[in-house]
């Protein structure tokens, strides 16, 4: 059975659960109306009565708006996060955790990170199968943004030649991200740290000058200071894995004696197959670990998509609690409609016909605060994208779906079935009374 659902398409599947949630609305609907009109009569007290009715609809807009968008970012969040990891094929670590190396590559959080030897350097890159490795330096600051020491052939690799103005050439020159305040010719004083504990004088008088800025990549990368991996060495007073007589020289090959050490390789095979050896070759061993950088953040979608089900959930049931206050407030409403509805009883309408018309008013209401709820929703998906975005430093697409539609479909369908509390109340109640007031 699992297998004949996994088969059919995404779409085929997101149709069928929207009318699971649907079936309890249709049935209900289809037994209260059958062979009613109770239409006309709902559109009257629709507008007699609609500046209560707004306020309804409007409580129900931005319960289903909040709960619709918060699902939908963390569908974004995950595919920016996906994107942002895309350009990293294979990486090479000291033995530790590989998630905090992830983190600490990837998405350029500070985390210290044990040091490849040049011995080690030299055995990883020297493997017949590698077609492309970089080194990656970090630990430093400019202007707030994080410094990564590396080296030109990783630039190429990240932005595939997008730059305005030029790759370095020089120890002291540096190509900034699309999202750093930097313009070319700026001037940068390195610090030592990131943040609140940045430490300005640890590094003297070292000074980058920016010569290019990369593409905007939609990563955490667009508001980093990329500089040659020679220049955070000498900022920290440590060879610069060159022999002084090739002291001036900028990226690889280094000599494997005064390579002073790396957190971090990047490594990419001739073939898929060459990089899946690289991986089994390097993982595990006394010196290294390798991983994905996509397997890592699998098992992390693991623990989201549990957590997600829950924030489904509880969207879920937070809507279906709005729905009962708001129907609670309706019970009230009706007691508007009271004289109406025992009118309608004296003239000789079946007390069917009355349970119809509040619990299609119900129903409207619902309905049309769900709808409204998804336009809310497109606005404020775009809104909280923008900002998470910004604060992550990722780019974040989210575009409503089906499912975000089955989940408001979900809303109204449950709130359906509370609707019929204060429907049947009307059932019960005594004409005379009701036509008395």
């Amino acid at each position: 059975m699992r297998d004949a659902w996994d088969s059919l398409p995404v779409l085929v599947q997101d149709g069928l659960v929207a009318l699971v949630w649907a079936l309890p609305l249709l049935v209900v609907g289809a037994l209260l109306l059958r062979g009613l009109a109770p239409w006309p009569l709902v559109r009257a007290l629709l507008v007699r009565f609609r500046v209560p009715v707004a306020l309804f609809v409007l409580l129900i807009a931005v319960s289903v708006g909040t709960g619709i968008s918060l699902v939908a970012l963390e569908r974004g969040l995950r595919a920016g996060t996906a994107r942002a990891a895309d350009p990293f094929d294979l990486i090479v670590a000291a033995p530790g955790s590989d998630i905090t190396a992830l983190m600490a590559t990837v998405f350029l959080q500070p985390s210290d990170m044990p040091l490849l030897d040049g011995a080690t350097w030299a055995e990883v890159t020297g493997h017949s199968a590698v077609a492309f490795a970089a080194p990656l330096a970090f630990g430093d600051s400019a202007g707030g943004a994080p410094v990564v020491g590396t080296t030109a052939n990783f630039l190429d690799h990240l932005t595939e030649g997008a730059i305005e103005g030029r790759v370095w050439t020089a120890h002291e020159e540096a190509v900034v991200g699309a999202d750093t305040p930097f313009a070319l010719g700026d001037a940068l004083h390195p610090a030592h740290g990131v943040g609140d504990f940045a430490d300005t004088e640890a590094h003297g008088d070292h000074e980058y000058r920016v010569v290019g800025r990369m593409a905007r990549t939609g990563s955490p990368w667009d508001r980093a200071v990329i500089v040659p991996i020679e220049t955070v060495w000498e900022a920290h007073d440590l060879p610069i894995g060159h022999v002084p007589a090739r002291a001036e020289q900028i990226g690889p090959p280094f000599d494997a004696a005064l390579f002073p050490g790396t957190p971090a390789i990047l490594l990419r095979g001739h073939t898929l197959a060459d990089t899946y050896g690289l991986r089994s070759a390097f993982q595990g061993t006394e010196e290294t670990m390798a991983f994905f950088p996509g397997t890592v953040l699998s098992r992390l979608y693991d623990v989201l998509g549990d957590m997600r089900q829950i924030v489904s959930v509880l969207t879920l049931v937070t809507q279906v609690l709005v729905a009962a206050a708001v129907l609670t407030g309706f019970a009230l409403l009706t007691r508007l409609i009271r004289r109406q509805m025992a009118l309608l009883r004296a003239l000789g309408a079946p007390a069917r016909f009355v349970v119809a018309v509040v619990w299609s008013l119900a129903v409207t209401l619902m309905a049309s605060g769900a709808a409204l709820g998804i336009v809310l929703a497109i606005g404020l998906v775009a809104v909280l994208a923008s900002i998470v975005g910004a604060r992550a430093g990722l780019a974040v697409d989210v575009t409503l779906g089906l499912p975000d539609v089955t989940l408001a479909l979900a809303f109204v369908s449950l709130a359906s079935l509370i609707a019929l509390l204060p429907a049947l109340s009307m059932r019960r109640q005594d004409i005379v009374a009701g036509l008395r007031g």
